[in-house]
């Protein structure tokens, strides 16, 4: 009797708990929600001023003086964030753009488009898409794009990875929304729908591993040891989902062991994915050896309740063309990318010593 009480005060306990998660991430939201809509009538009201009664730039070095007198305890409204306030009312003023709005769903934080409704000039409403994300990821955005369809793409970005301003930041100056969704692959053939939708926007081209500087000339295996010891910037640039399983890992086919360059399990897709790193650039024969690996992997590794495997080809460069001949009859789905890192200057590089000379250097001091 006592454990059926206490397993019961447990379930209660965790489902109060549960219910104070979502009530305080509602009014995280409510908040930011009324701030934001603040913020663009305050700057729907600044450029009324000044175009209405002709006032110029100077008056808002006056408000944000006022504000610091009368309210010291209120922060936010210095010279610089009502100019921001300005140009966020200006950037969005449009009459397509201020017809979307979105419904976040705490849930599942799915993001649902809504464009059917008139909206008038000066208010935000309070399911607009522009109240969800935090006004920090606004002034970044506000600052490093200049299309709102770019803009907005990192909004939705942002509500759906999650993302902080500092990785906001990073995705933005990587220029994501010109890479994420372009690699070359067989998707639409080889995976059901929506499965190829959602593997179609997992991948990039090119990835961008800036994170690394080196040699043009490095070798593969030195490139993937370079890229596992960053594993967390790796991850970053991968996209979120890419859970990493192995380097080198071995599959014994027959009598012989094969080894995959890199391996990881996708949480959203339910599958794994293999990488292979090639210097060069492509040959077909990349793709007819991937689809073996996938096989295999397909075999050994994937349970019933996963999805199909997939293979990532990551190259120095391509031919779109020659990579179309390529992919036209493989039964796996697969993608073709291009990667960059930093190269090392080649007025650096001989001044750099090398390993042999380093040892050299070390016998000396024994």
């Amino acid at each position: 009797m006592e454990m059926n009480i206490e397993q019961e005060y447990k379930t209660w306990i965790s489902a109060l708990k549960d219910k104070i998660r979502t009530s305080q991430l509602k009014a995280a939201i409510s908040v930011n929600s009324e701030m934001i809509s603040l913020y663009w009538e305050i700057g729907a009201d600044i450029v009324q001023k000044q175009v209405g009664n002709k006032w110029g730039s100077g008056f808002i070095k006056q408000m944000a003086k006022d504000f610091k007198n009368d309210m010291p305890e209120v922060s936010g409204f210095s010279q610089t964030n009502l100019y921001a306030m300005r140009q966020f009312y200006l950037f969005y003023n449009d009459k397509q753009i201020l017809q979307q709005a979105a419904v976040i769903s705490i849930e599942t934080n799915e993001i649902q488009q809504n464009t059917n409704f008139q909206q008038p000039v000066g208010n935000l409403r309070e399911d607009s898409i522009l109240t969800k994300i935090p006004w920090g990821h606004h002034y970044t955005i506000l600052q490093k794009c200049k299309q709102q369809d770019e803009a907005f793409f990192y909004i939705n970005q942002t509500l759906k990875n999650n993302w902080s301003r500092n990785i906001l930041q990073i995705q933005i100056e990587s220029r994501l929304h010109e890479r994420q969704g372009k690699a070359l692959h067989n998707f639409e053939r080889t995976l059901p729908a929506p499965l190829s939708d959602l593997a179609r926007e997992t991948l990039k081209d090119p990835y961008k591993f800036d994170f690394l500087t080196l040699e043009s000339n490095i070798q593969e295996l030195e490139l993937e040891k370079k890229l596992t010891e960053n594993i967390s910037l790796f991850l970053l640039e991968l996209g979120k989902g890419f859970a990493f399983v192995g380097r080198q890992y071995p599959l014994q086919i027959g009598k012989k062991e094969r080894k995959i360059d890199l391996l990881f399990y996708h949480t959203k897709l339910h599958c794994y994915v293999a990488v292979d790193l090639k210097m060069g650039e492509f040959e077909p024969e990349y793709a007819g050896k991937m689809n073996y690996y996938l096989s295999a992997i397909d075999e050994m590794l994937k349970t019933d309740i996963d999805q199909p495997s997939i293979g990532i080809i990551l190259c120095k460069s391509k031919d779109a063309i020659d990579v179309e001949y390529a992919l036209r009859d493989i039964s796996k789905p697969l993608g073709i990318s291009e990667f960059m890192f930093n190269e090392l200057p080649e007025n650096m590089k001989s001044n750099l010593p090398t390993v042999a000379e380093i040892e050299n250097e070390f016998k000396t001091f024994q």
